[in-house]
């Protein structure tokens, strides 16, 4: 018996999982078996709507691999002997396995700034995404400080404002909003947040998170009655006490076909990977999970039948940013992730938007009964990855 064990059911362990399942179906020497803390799908590329207080679909992993074959274990990873092959869940149970899938994702990096443990709220999880909803849902006025200009903290400071127009919402980061766009999207990006009374501060770096408000380096502070924190990730050190290769940030180190370059039993995929490509190192986002984890499950399927794997090439297509429920704008790019001339905003963006938003889970059932289609659904980079 082949055993294979997938740690996490976000964007890229389903889709290994499920891909998985559809190429090895016809065999009875596999066993797959997915780890995951909840039974609910976090649906990332939403948080920010949670976050503001609306409700969205409830999604529940066994029933998003019903009929999989593929068996679901709810628990905490607590540790991995990547000697022994096996894994820790609870502190309880121990799962062997003969191939290690892991798919654990980031976290938002709370411990680079002081006081962001304490005083501010993540979306690392729907839960913390709920715990933000109720806490702006009491609140009758105030500031809502959203630390970190990206593109995740545009979406989120959009997102608030909308909803809460009775609030005020500063968008605080290093970078200008909309930094990697083109002068057009950025533009529009800019009249948005306009639009939507956010206030932005850029330009500057928060040194410290205070109970009341934010520590900005020179001195100033931004009083704050909300933090939410969006600024940078990390990934949890559960795979470098493993004795796994990781980076600078955690990430375990690939080889080309997203081997652990340590541990080849081990497949790193999604956030949790630092998968180089000819143009440097992918950065974390649905975009690049999932065809990280079909590949993987390609992959381990061309290893069952005695072939080598291949490696693995990725191309960025675009960047799409809601801005609130009437608005977004897509930065369409190159391969290796700079903006092209393209973009689109208004209404034919947020058609776009909502129907990237929305193929994440209609692709798993794609997967498990067609997964061959799997290997054409995403861009190879062409010269860009070569």
């Amino acid at each position: 018996m082949n055993r294979i064990v997938i740690l996490g059911a976000g964007y890229a362990g389903l889709a290994a999982a499920t891909s998985l399942a559809g190429r090895t179906r016809r065999r009875s020497d596999v066993r797959i078996t997915v780890v995951n803390a909840d039974e609910r799908f976090t649906e990332r590329l939403r948080l920010h709507q949670t976050a503001s207080g609306q409700r969205l679909a409830d999604l529940r992993i066994p029933d998003l691999l019903a009929g999989t074959g593929v068996e679901f274990v709810r628990g905490w990873v607590t540790g991995v002997d990547a000697a022994a092959r096996r894994v820790r869940i609870d502190d309880e149970r121990v799962l062997e396995y003969d191939r290690l899938v892991y798919a654990l994702g980031a976290v938002a990096d709370t411990a680079a700034v002081p006081g962001v443990d304490e005083n501010a709220y993540t979306l690392d999880s729907a839960h913390d995404a709920d715990l933000l909803a109720r806490r702006l849902a009491g609140l009758g006025g105030g500031t809502v400080v959203v630390c970190g200009s990206g593109l995740t903290g545009v979406e989120c400071a959009a997102e608030i404002a909308e909803r809460h127009p009775g609030l005020d919402v500063v968008l605080v980061g290093r970078q200008e909003p909309g930094a990697t766009m083109t002068p057009g999207a950025r533009a529009h990006l800019r009249r948005a947040l306009a639009r939507l009374g956010v206030r932005v501060v850029s330009g500057v770096e928060v040194v410290k998170v205070l109970p009341e408000s934010v520590e900005l380096a020179g001195g100033d502070s931004v009083p704050a009655d909300v933090v939410l924190w969006t600024s940078g990730v990390r990934v949890p050190p559960l795979a470098a006490a493993a004795g796994l290769a990781v980076d600078e940030r955690g990430r375990i180190v690939t080889d080309p076909t997203l081997r652990s370059v340590s541990h080849p039993q081990v497949y790193a995929i999604g956030d949790a990977a630092a998968v180089r490509q000819r143009y440097g190192v992918m950065h974390g986002t649905c975009q690049s999970g999932m065809p990280t984890g079909v590949h993987a499950a390609l992959s381990i399927a061309r290893e069952l039948d005695g072939r080598q794997p291949r490696p693995f090439r990725f191309g960025y297509l675009h960047a799409p940013v809601s801005l609130g429920r009437r608005d977004a704008v897509i930065q369409f790019t190159h391969p290796d992730d700079s903006p092209k001339r393209l973009y689109l905003t208004g209404r034919a963006a947020v058609w776009y938007k909502e129907t990237v938003s929305s193929s994440g889970w209609p692709s798993f059932r794609r997967l498990q009964r067609y997964p061959a289609v799997g290997s054409f659904a995403w861009r190879r980079g062409g010269r860009y990855t070569r």
